[in-house]
């Protein structure tokens, strides 16, 4: 029989309040795998609100690209084509970096569990789609709604040359045809477990900028991680609410 030491206990112990302040979920509860399927998409649906919203065509489960050939082939791309991508592709990326994957009406989920990691289920991340060349959707910054599976414009023009002159003039922001960007409420995390819940909240968009990553290879496309790019400007250009960080840019494309 195993000795227990004091080290033991501690870690038990620490196991035991992690889990019982979660609100919901254990740390890092991710949503149970949705079922398989190879039914064709749904169209991409225009609603012309104020502001201008597109309902995304639904994301598919099922691909012909294997998990361990998408991490075999990933890399980073820096240069990209001049060429359009879809919005079922557009659609397919953000739904891989925080789309839902198990609906659930509870308030604190907005719509439900993801396909990345979140300790105590409490999603702190915002995710954007910086649109320039994509087919059936007008250029501009868009904030994802997992919630209905749907993005919102929040700026209404073209903005890849300025973004790429706030990423210190990295120019693959202005060639790609969309950008996923990230920002984060470190509150909703930090306000349950404390000054360590930042810490939680990147290993969580690590979480799901691989998904971006795998999901942009599964499709034939690229993608490169930015984390360099001058924060309050960026801010500013994006026009992110008060309570949100800029953490993480990544263009999309045909890469070269």
């Amino acid at each position: 029989m195993t000795k227990l030491t004091v080290k033991n206990l501690t870690f038990g112990l620490l196991l035991l309040i992690a889990f019982s302040i979660s609100p919901i979920f254990p740390i890092f509860s991710t949503g149970t795998a949705a079922a398989h399927s190879n039914e064709t998409n749904a169209a991409l649906t225009r609603i012309e609100n104020s502001p201008l919203t597109y309902v995304l065509p639904s994301p598919a489960t099922d691909g012909n690209v294997s998990v361990e050939a998408a991490l075999a082939n990933r890399r980073s791309h820096r240069r990209f084509q001049d060429r359009a991508i879809s919005a079922e592709q557009l659609s397919q990326i953000l739904w891989a970096a925080y789309g839902i994957t198990s609906p659930n009406p509870h308030p604190n989920l907005r719509g439900g569990l993801r396909t990345a990691p979140s300790a105590g289920a409490l999603f702190p991340l915002e995710i954007y789609a910086v649109v320039g060349n994509v087919e059936g959707i007008e250029p501009g910054v868009y904030r994802y709604i997992a919630d209905g599976h749907k993005i919102v414009r929040v700026i209404d023009r073209d903005v890849r040359g300025e973004l790429a002159e706030a990423a210190l003039g990295q120019r693959m922001v202005s060639e790609a045809p969309a950008s996923v960007f990230f920002s984060a409420v470190f509150s909703r995390t930090t306000g349950i477990y404390g000054e360590r819940g930042r810490r939680y909240v990147y290993m969580e968009i690590g979480h799901s900028a691989q998904n971006v990553y795998l999901q942009a290879q599964a499709l034939g496309l690229g993608t490169c991680a930015i984390g360099a790019f001058t924060d309050g400007r960026v801010g500013q250009l994006l026009e992110l609410p008060a309570n949100e960080e800029p953490l993480y840019l990544m263009p999309i494309g045909y890469h070269q």
